[in-house]
């Protein structure tokens, strides 16, 4: 009877561990879509909105969607804590910001400093790359090189909306015959 007792308030803690821990990973998550970005560099959002953006150049983004690419050159994207902050671009699709890239010096503090906010990252294998995902912001973490770490955020919903504008155009097409 005894044993019976304690082996089921072990199966209730651990189980209660479990869900707990759940609920820690959403949370952590729901930071990631509360900040949904960089600083105030935020996915999105109008691209004229950021101060120290310096156009780069047009491009396809996947060889289909007209893209803009920008630098940005600002002091407050100079650091995070006491990493420096090597290069910042946004990718702009329709005047919206749907990509953030951020290089930093390599610091193991940052994937700590990571995890602390937004939970255990996944791991992709074939990219050798770190993520965390939700349905409207992606953040990958990876190394770049022996010297510096490269941040992606991606804002899925954006990129949603670049295939809805290219079936549009095939609807419009058909519709003309």
């Amino acid at each position: 009877m005894s044993f019976n007792t304690g082996f089921s308030r072990g199966i209730v803690l651990m189980l209660a561990c479990c869900a707990f821990a759940n609920f820690a990973c959403s949370q952590n998550l729901e930071e990631l879509e509360k900040r949904n970005g960089f600083k105030d560099i935020k996915l999105g959002t109008p691209v004229d909105s950021i101060k120290g953006l310096i156009p780069e150049k047009e491009f396809k983004e996947r060889n289909e969607f007209p893209a803009m690419l920008y630098r940005v050159e600002n002091e407050a994207y100079a650091r995070i804590g006491e990493v420096k902050v090597s290069r910042v671009e946004l990718k702009s699709y329709k005047g919206t910001i749907y990509e953030i890239g951020v290089w930093t010096d390599k610091d193991p503090r940052l994937m700590k400093a990571l995890e602390s906010l937004y939970g255990r990252a996944d791991f992709d294998m074939k990219n050798e790359t770190y993520f965390w995902k939700t349905e409207n912001i992606v953040l990958k973490f990876r190394s770049d090189g022996k010297s510096k770490l490269a941040l992606t955020y991606i804002s899925p919903p954006v990129h949603k909306s670049m295939k809805s504008d290219k079936d549009k155009k095939v609807d419009d097409i058909a519709n003309d015959f």
